[in-house]
């Protein structure tokens, strides 16, 4: 039996991510905001875990909003899944839908046998909406916003001790000056390390360079040291 709180409107990554695991998911989630890392990672773990690999075939859908045809999600929604205790519907790139009129209603009064989560990336949705308001009375809404740079470093850390890997100072700080605050891109090219490296390893710029490409030699952390040294030479080379 689904449960859920309306008052409970930001909820976390994790919590969202425990109600799949656990078989007890909401019957609406609208996941918005500025950072698509975290709507990619929480709709990737509903198709994960909210159906079994046997019930994929017949329960799962999977669509993208600007092709989206509203009366045929309507119809969609409204199904009884196929051997199975529920249907996972999913509306990637939401925020190309110009119009929830036709959902309206059935955001008021969601199924329970359905899941349909709306995939509303790059900015936040307008709350003044009415499909808005009814997802928050009857749903979850999870607003992913992005980081400020400085909190990119801590990401990282937590990020990489996760995954069983750390991470020292230098190499963190490479990362986020090449790669911004960009959580996907980053968390892609650490991937790209822990494939090749072995669980426990400290990730050094070193395992940067060698695998990402981005040089350890050439960046704001060594031409503060150059300037603070008053190497002049190498200074240069490195702003050119």
């Amino acid at each position: 039996m689904c449960y859920f709180n309306p008052l409970l409107i930001q909820i976390s990554v994790k919590e969202i991510i425990k109600q799949f695991k656990e078989k007890t998911p909401n019957p609406l989630y609208l996941l918005h905001g500025d950072e698509s890392f975290y709507i990619d990672q929480i709709t990737d773990a509903a198709t994960k875990y909210i159906l079994d690999e046997s019930e994929r075939d017949f329960n799962l859908t999977v669509l993208y909003g600007k092709d989206a045809d509203m009366g045929q999600l309507q119809e969609q929604v409204k199904q009884y899944p196929m051997m199975a205790e529920r249907q996972l519907v999913i509306v990637k790139e939401a925020q190309d839908v110009k119009s929830w009129g036709v959902m309206e209603a059935y955001f008021d009064n969601p199924s329970p046998t359905t899941v349909l989560i709306l995939a509303h990336k790059h900015k936040k949705a307008d709350s003044r909406k009415k499909f808005f308001k009814s997802i928050k009375k009857n749903g979850v809404i999870f607003e992913s916003k992005k980081l400020y740079e400085n909190q990119v470093d801590g990401w990282i850390i937590t990020y990489l001790k996760g995954k069983g890997y750390s991470i020292n100072q230098k190499a963190t700080m490479l990362l986020v000056e090449f790669l911004g605050a960009d959580l996907g891109k980053i968390a892609k090219e650490l991937e790209k390390l822990m494939i090749v490296l072995e669980k426990g390893t400290q990730i050094s710029e070193v395992h940067i360079e060698e695998n990402i490409g981005i040089s350890k030699d050439y960046n704001a952390f060594e031409l503060t040291n150059a300037l603070a040294s008053r190497d002049i030479l190498k200074a240069n080379k490195i702003i050119n």
